[in-house]
């Protein structure tokens, strides 16, 4: 199923709605110390009143059966906002997993809980170094003997990894890298918030002492299944990227039509106007790159992979230049706690860092293209 365009103006005017009601810079300052880091009540009414939870999800599974432009588009949203809730790590990276390994007693088993916003989930990849390479995965999994698996090991980085109720994880066992299904609650498991420079995106520690486990698809074939999930979940990064980019530059745009300095608006100032102008060059570019990305996927385009290697390099580079320049227009003010530009400097800076950062993400392009 895919929406039209009159669909998706709607969509967007409905999340920017409810965004603007529920997730404001007041809203947000108040969850950055909170525990859980996201409102259990607001995260409720997105999935009862929007049914945001279901978007993504097929219907066969209790969804709404929608698809990556939709997903794009909510996303925009989202980041536009900062908007504080486990959508990212259950919907783009926890939900897109599970499909991804073809297991249809398991995508029955979570994902109608997850369509309805009672379950949220995580992925687990990424242990101390940060990278999201399942070759350099060490943490284990071993049968115990019942058909089932033990894991033992050490996760960093898992997004909202102390709240979410389902852990998806990649260990491995003598086949290779494979995916397996944890409850957060079950016995062994350990989950420690992490202090990061991005206080809107929680993360967390976790620890694996034995804990049971069920596998996810074929064994050994984590590889394969964590490409396919990169390289859709880079193309939701990179919408909420641009949304993020997106309301910098409208920060700044209207800051240099209301500040006035010597009688005039700064934004009648030659640098301003050059700073606000290359600000809309690179959100333009952005917006382009992830969109396009999130079509061919819809399409299943042969061309998708590389789309979405560069929506993430080019809306990675928007989000920081714009995020910086937004700092820049508003001068002392700007490198305040109390103004909101500090707020999308970081989360422009721990999106860029998210997948490994530059170095990653555009060798992560050469290999798209077989160079």
């Amino acid at each position: 199923m895919s929406a039209d365009e009159s669909g998706l103006r709607e969509l967007r005017a409905a999340v920017r709605e409810f965004l603007e009601a529920k997730s404001s810079e007041e809203a947000v300052r108040k969850l950055l110390d909170s525990e859980p880091r996201f409102d259990p009540d607001v995260w409720a009414q997105a999935a009862d009143q929007l049914r945001l939870p279901a978007l993504a999800i097929p219907e066969e599974y209790g969804g709404d059966g929608f698809g990556p432009v939709e997903l794009g588009v909510v996303l925009e949203e989202m980041g536009r906002a900062l908007f504080c809730a486990p959508f990212f790590a259950t919907v783009v990276l926890a939900v897109q997993a599970l499909l991804a390994t073809g297991d249809r007693e398991a995508c029955a088993r979570h994902l109608p809980g997850i369509a309805a916003g009672r379950t949220t989930a995580t992925l687990a990849v990424a242990e101390e170094a940060g990278s999201w390479d399942p070759a350099l995965v060490s943490a284990r999994a071993v049968p115990d003997g019942d058909g089932g698996w033990k894991i033992s090991g050490h996760k960093s980085f898992a997004i909202d990894g102390t709240t979410a109720d389902l852990i998806l994880v990649v260990a491995r066992t003598v086949a290779g890298p494979t995916f397996f299904a944890v409850d957060r609650t079950a016995p062994g498991v350990t989950a420690e918030a992490m202090e990061t420079l991005d206080a809107t995106r929680a993360m967390a520690r976790l620890t694996f002492d034995a804990v049971p486990a069920r596998a996810l698809g074929a064994e050994g074939a984590g590889g394969r299944i964590m490409a396919d999930v990169l390289d859709i979940a880079s193309v939701g990064l990179a919408a909420e990227q641009s949304g993020g980019a997106r309301r910098c530059l409208e920060m700044s745009a209207e800051y240099a039509r209301t500040r006035h300095q010597f009688g005039r608006p700064i934004g009648s100032f030659q640098a301003i106007k050059h700073k606000c102008a290359d600000m809309l060059v690179q959100v333009e570019l952005a917006e382009a790159a992830s969109r396009e990305a999130a079509l061919l996927a819809a399409e299943g385009s042969a061309g998708f992979p590389v789309a979405s290697a560069v929506a993430h390099a080019s809306c990675s580079k928007a989000y920081m230049f714009a995020a910086m320049e937004n700092i820049q227009v508003h001068g002392g003010i700007g490198f305040t706690w109390e103004h909101p530009a500090h707020l999308y400097f970081r989360r422009a800076k721990s999106s860029q860092l998210l997948f490994g950062g530059p170095a990653v993400y555009h060798e992560r392009l050469l290999d798209r293209l077989g160079i």
